[in-house]
């Protein structure tokens, strides 16, 4: 287990390489909810802190030997700048399948990527056969007691900033984050409560935790991929079995819709991975009424192409955009008495699609498919009692 001690070395190492990130309010989602702002860390993520704790920790051999990582793409980035800063050759492995703006951020930070096809745990077994074939020193990600005492600075740094916290909410891959955050919140404040949170396509601490013992998926499925781990570390599902009080599991669409939150509400950036405390948060999974609770958002670096499809989903889920489908009578100047009422209910259509050969249509009648703009799910209740009241059968 990490100690007290490891927990200030860390913090001291890190002075002037890693940034103090805010604790902001965010009343929107509660209260007493703030979000401690890891998306804002160098390299983009809370990952520098381990890497550089650990990298910094090793012997001058070990350094000599240069350093292998494997990573879904923040890891990466911190072991990447945290090895060039020091003057050391870092090798990751990546899961092919990882954001190219992470992949070409861990380059850029001075790493030599190699792309496993897969996901974390393939690129895991790939940099544990190349450290043993070039005798390289391996990084793991979070199963460390200096990894994790580096995650564990900001559980030092809430404390410092919200003393009188009673709640934080942490997201969960491997567990190297809320191992290090627990630690330090529970020895320094044992009565605050510490809550992980999963994403429901990768719940393996989760799974670990209920069976007792470490426990791996047989696949994980998530858009959050900073979390697409299938088996927890030893040293981490220890610690979360110790400090830990609750674990929770939240949908895609939860995420999405945190994600798309962040970005309106905060003009803040995360990707599904640092967007999952905040999820959990939203829709109810912890308890944040009336406690002073932080939610660790654990980073940024989303690919662009993918938040694009998350805003699509977000908007989706909290009712801002409405795909529907209906039928209209097969003459003149229906389609516009049915366009009339998505007008007159304030609705914007997005795109619209008339069919008049289609496995729902009648000899009589077409289809009409519309993507729809609308203010919220009450919205979207009031469009379609409107339709169905003046006779056009809505399907989603």
């Amino acid at each position: 287990m990490v100690t007290l001690e490891a927990l200030w070395e860390a913090k001291n190492r890190l002075r002037g390489v890693a940034r103090v990130t805010p604790l902001v309010a965010a009343h929107q989602l509660g209260e007493k909810v703030f979000i401690k702002a890891e998306n804002l860390q160098m390299t983009g993520s809370f990952k520098l802190r381990g890497a550089y704790n650990k990298i910094v920790s090793l012997t001058e051999e070990e350094k000599e030997k240069g350093v292998i990582a494997c990573s879904a793409g923040n890891h990466a980035q911190g072991v990447a700048y945290s090895a060039t800063k020091n003057g050391i050759r870092s090798v990751i492995c990546i899961p092919a399948g990882a954001p190219l703006s992470k992949v070409e951020a861990t380059k850029k930070y001075g790493g030599e990527v190699v792309l496993v096809p897969g996901v974390y745990d393939d690129a895991y077994a790939k940099a544990r056969q190349l450290q043993e074939e070039f005798g390289y020193t391996f990084l793991h990600p979070f199963d460390d007691e200096k990894v994790i005492a580096g995650q564990g600075t900001i559980g030092l740094e809430i404390l410092e900033q919200l003393p009188e916290v009673e709640a934080v909410v942490v997201p969960i891959g491997g567990g190297g984050l809320i191992s290090g955050v627990a630690a330090a919140v529970k020895m320094l404040k044992p009565g605050c409560k510490v809550y992980g949170v999963q994403a429901a396509g990768a719940p393996g601490m989760l799974e670990s935790v209920r069976k007792g013992e470490v426990t791996e998926l047989t696949s994980v499925s998530t858009i959050a991929d900073g979390i697409a781990v299938k088996k927890p570390g030893v040293l981490t599902f220890e610690a979360c079995m110790k400090y830990v009080d609750e674990i929770v599991t939240v949908s895609e669409d939860e995420i999405a819709t945190a994600i798309l939150a962040l970005m309106e509400t905060h003009k803040s950036v995360a990707e599904g991975a640092g967007a999952t405390s905040v999820a959990a948060a939203m829709f109810g999974k912890v308890d944040v009424k009336n406690k002073n609770t932080v939610c660790v958002v654990s980073g940024g670096n989303i690919d662009v192409n993918i938040l694009s499809r998350v805003i699509t989903k977000g908007l989706t889920k909290t009712g801002r955009i409405l795909e529907i489908s209906t039928l209209v009578q097969d003459k003149p100047g229906q389609l516009l008495k049915l366009l009339e009422l998505v007008s007159e209910a304030g609705v914007n259509i997005i795109s619209i699609n008339h069919e008049r050969e289609n496995e729902r249509s009648q000899v009589g009648s077409c289809v009409v498919k519309m993507v729809l703009e609308t203010r919220n799910t009450e919205h979207c209740e009031e469009l379609e009692r409107s339709l169905e009241t003046h006779g056009y059968p809505v399907g989603r």
